[in-house]
């Protein structure tokens, strides 16, 4: 729990949240903090033994692949996605060119980097990004050309890429998936920022920021539009374990995918635990499907030949 990226304090929320929820007479836990500057300081002795790994981190350096490449170094079971599909759903432009490719409705986007002219073909208002950073970092809904270039700045400031996308009116849903070769979607939510006209990190995060309503209220087929595209974009990302599927639902009923979160927020308050909640698979129950999906994986794969 931790890390580098700007969600170390997200991180260690969750963590807490994952560690509280674990059932001690089935789990010993040892929790490693990395803090912001980087080093691991693992004790020797609590670091053998491990048999899974719940990697609780959130953006760089954790969510990332990054992560999920030592850990198959190292030959440990993980929770989670593995190293190729953390670093394609990471990166919002990548994501966005195998989800079309894929034929998933997703948002129009212009991918800028360093150098490059900045321009919106999409007109105002428009949508201003860092390609690979999370909790809405770095991001800018801009509703006028004045404020466009401060809008690239503050993203480049965050990252070496990144995108300037169509702003798309409708209703914000996202949906929780949980597999490994089957997955499936839990029941989605809608989501209603409370704290800004946007859902910025203060509404992801501050006490009050947000509302989720479950079911959302988009049509019944709009809703089993927003399951089947979750679970679609898992599988064609070749995400395992978890990932929260996030939406926008147009006024005419029209689902466009928006990103896929590996690592979302994992509180049992935050809305990938609440959405499976109100499926009727509590936390704690999650947290043991998780667990098992970590070993089903490391043990399918000890079969292969390298």
């Amino acid at each position: 729990m931790g890390g580098r990226s700007s969600e170390h304090e997200v991180s260690l929320n969750s963590a807490r949240s994952v560690i509280d929820g674990l059932d001690p007479q089935r789990y010993e836990v040892v929790s490693f903090e990395i803090p912001r500057e980087g080093p691991w300081h693992l004790p020797e002795d609590q670091a053998q033994g491990i048999d899974v790994v719940f990697p609780v981190l959130h953006g760089p350096f954790g969510e990332d692949g990054a992560v999920q490449g030592v850990l198959e170094l190292a030959e440990v079971a993980y929770v989670g996605a593995g190293v190729t599909a953390s670093g394609l759903c990471m990166d919002k432009d990548l994501f966005k060119s195998v989800m079309r490719d894929k034929g998933i409705p997703v948002a129009r986007s212009l991918t800028l980097r360093a150098g490059n002219e900045p321009a919106s073909p999409f007109g105002f208002p428009c949508v201003v990004k860092p390609a690979r950073l999370g909790s809405s970092v770095g991001i800018s809904v801009v509703r006028s050309e004045r404020d466009f270039l401060p809008a690239v700045k503050l993203a480049l400031a965050h990252d070496e890429k990144i995108l300037v996308e169509e702003f798309v009116e409708g209703v914000e849903v996202e949906c929780s998936v949980l597999g490994n070769a089957d997955p499936v979607a839990s029941m989605p939510g809608e989501i209603v920022p409370l704290a800004s006209d946007w859902y910025d990190y203060e509404a992801k995060y501050a006490d009050g920021g947000m509302e989720l309503v479950v079911p959302p209220r988009v049509s019944a087929k709009s809703t089993a539009r927003v399951q089947e595209l979750a679970v679609a974009s898992f599988v064609a990302s070749d995400c395992e374990g978890m990932a929260r599927a996030d939406f926008f639902v147009r006024p005419g009923g029209e689902v466009v995918v928006n990103e896929l979160n590996t690592i979302p927020g994992f509180t049992a308050t935050s809305v990938y635990a609440k959405l499976f909640e109100a499926s009727g698979l509590p936390y704690p129950e999650l947290l043991d499907r998780l667990v098992e999906l970590a070993l089903e994986r490391r043990d399918r794969r000890a079969a292969l030949r390298y």
